[in-house]
């Protein structure tokens, strides 16, 4: 039985794994929508459309549980998808709620009111799209009051990590954090605010130095996840475990597994 991880592409292998890691007895069925990636400079609407399609896939194939690994989809498409209606006894959860609750301190699925926290001056580093949608600063008013976010866009990093270009992307990361320290010199936290960048994390702590805390998104979506299977163990699926991509399988597979570090097999979606 299997829960859905979707992706625009690669990035989302990152909270896989953290995922597996934290609950090896679940099944996971991943689907990346490499043919369409990168989402991050996609307007709100065509992210919205690409991700319903491929929710439904996941649907489809028996995941009554899916989580938008893609800080982008999350951002432009859950709460659409949350207000629209969804089909009786399916579920999606987002990437940035286990986020904010670990910045704000809060155990998963607090909604008690907002309140001061410790952290007053946050970097938050993500796709273009997803810093459009100041999605990230909404769900956060949500849980704390007085914290500052300022954004940085990032664009290049993830086209850089998906062409397999980490001597690219760590210059871009170190650039990007340049630019954001010209606006915000002294951020107390970072967050890593696609799902990609983990990959590059030691890099962001580097520039950023030692004082600043790294908050990066992979085993805190799996540890909520933990927790959400344990209140609803009832939102397994029936689904079978799996690799899918809308994209060239072998050429996704081959960059899969550079990605892990372990084969990965792909089957076309």
């Amino acid at each position: 039985m299997a829960v859905g991880i979707f992706d625009s592409g690669l990035g989302g292998l990152t909270v896989l794994e953290a995922a597996q890691r934290r609950l090896p007895e679940v099944d996971f069925l991943y689907l990346g929508d490499s043919a369409h990636a990168p989402y991050g400079v996609r307007d709100a609407d065509d992210v919205f459309n690409l991700t319903v399609a491929s929710v439904q896939r996941l649907w489809d194939g028996g995941c009554d549980l899916v989580i938008l690994a893609c800080n982008t989809a999350s951002a432009a498409a859950l709460r659409r998808m949350q207000e629209g209606g969804l089909p009786k006894g399916k579920r999606v959860l987002g990437v940035f709620v286990p986020l904010i609750e670990a910045l704000t301190e809060r155990q998963w699925g607090d909604n008690s009111p907002p309140r001061e926290v410790a952290v007053k001056h946050v970097a938050l580093f993500a796709t273009p799209a997803t810093v459009a949608s100041r999605a990230f600063q909404r769900e956060l008013a949500f849980r704390a009051i007085g914290v500052d976010v300022e954004a940085q866009a990032c664009g290049g990093v993830v086209d850089a990590i998906e062409d397999g270009d980490m001597i690219l992307a760590e210059a871009l990361v170190r650039s990007h954090v340049d630019a954001l320290k010209r606006k915000m010199p002294n951020p107390q936290a970072a967050v890593l605010g696609c799902t990609h960048y983990p990959l590059m994390q030691q890099t962001f702590q580097d520039a950023l130095g030692p004082d600043v805390t790294v908050f990066s998104q992979a085993d805190l979506v799996a540890e909520s996840l933990a927790d959400y299977l344990e209140r609803h163990p009832n939102m397994m699926g029936t689904g079978a475990a799996g690799y899918l991509t809308t994209g060239d399988a072998r050429r996704v597979s081959d960059r899969a597994t550079q990605f892990l570090r372990r084969e990965i097999r792909f089957q076309a979606a």
